[in-house]
């Protein structure tokens, strides 16, 4: 089988870092091409900082990071430092980065990256808000067709939402820019909270995460012991759900998912819903469907494949 190329769009984020890692110890399966960093979490330079960490953190220097849009299309940016911390990556104790941003800025990267690869060979992995992507569809309509599928963390239909009652916080903190995508006509898999919120660090699994014996492994678990502070306060939960990591476990292991090819609309104009997944999972409407909406998960599956997996780093 040959190699998945990805791009991976983030704002890190503690789950956004687990992602980043599980994708750098699977180079057999994927190619990553760049990451490119979104405002959304926390500030831009702030996302652009910690998604340099976590390449030096996995010895990795040679991954580009690219830095993005710094605010939403068309409204003020919300933030996540009540989740996350003050940093966005609060818990393990990370060296300052050493690694330089690379030029252009990421949106240019995203279009020059389409543009230059074949047709129907490049992945895009956004798990953050979805103004990078919006932006360079808006910039550019041709490369829409050249991409082979979007796999998405974000929205929500049966757990509601998590930044306001309706809402996820990715889809809320840009509904503009969600709707551009889930309209464009692209490929698109999403990873709502319907399935992260089954992906819960249990003690157990965080301890097997400890228990490896390295730097990745020890920072992974201390990401986890920070994160999850919030989940049990706020869900009773028993424990952090790692949300973006299932993006990229999709891509090595999509038997491990199921879900439905259904319509998703994204709320932009009432501030009570704005950014609700407006998700047709029962298909009551006649709304052609758009997007695969993953809606389980064999979690004890995905936690053996990413421990295995960084085990590796």
């Amino acid at each position: 089988m040959s190699k998945r190329k990805i791009i991976i769009d983030t704002d890190p984020g503690q789950d956004d870092a687990v992602a980043i890692l599980l994708a750098l110890a699977s180079p057999d399966e994927i190619e990553l091409l760049g990451i490119t960093c979104v405002a959304g979490n926390v500030p831009l330079d702030l996302t652009a900082k910690n998604a340099r960490m976590i390449c030096e953190l996995a010895n990795r220097t040679d991954v580009p990071v690219f830095a993005g849009c710094d605010r939403p299309l068309g409204r003020n940016l919300v933030t996540a430092e009540h989740v996350h911390g003050r940093s966005g990556l609060d818990g393990p104790d990370l060296p300052e980065p050493v690694m330089e941003l690379r030029q252009p800025h990421a949106v240019d990267f995203i279009i020059d990256t389409l543009r230059s690869e074949s047709n129907g060979t490049v992945t895009l992995c956004p798990i953050g808000p979805l103004t990078n992507i919006a932006t360079a569809f808006n910039n550019a309509p041709d490369i829409i067709d050249k991409v082979h599928e979007i796999v998405l963390m974000g929205g929500a239909y049966f757990e509601v939402g998590n930044i306001t009652p309706a809402a996820e916080f990715n889809i809320h903190v840009d509904p503009h820019a969600a709707k551009c995508v889930f309209r464009s006509g692209a490929p698109i898999t999403v990873m709502p909270l319907d399935v992260t919120h089954k992906a819960l660090v249990t003690k157990p699994r965080n301890d097997a995460f400890r228990s490896l014996g390295t730097s990745v492994g020890t920072a992974v678990a201390q990401m986890t012991d920070f994160f999850e502070r919030y989940d049990r306060e706020k869900y009773g939960s028993a424990g952090a759900p790692l949300h973006d990591p299932c993006v990229i476990a999709y891509l090595l292991r999509p038997d491990l998912f199921s879900g439905r090819h259904i319509n998703v609309e994204i709320e932009t104009t009432s501030e009570l819903t704005m950014g609700m997944t407006v998700a047709d999972w029962w298909r009551v409407t006649d709304r052609e469907p758009n997007a695969y909406f993953v809606g389980d998960i064999d979690a004890d599956g995905f936690f053996d494949l990413l421990t295995e997996r960084l085990a590796r780093l």
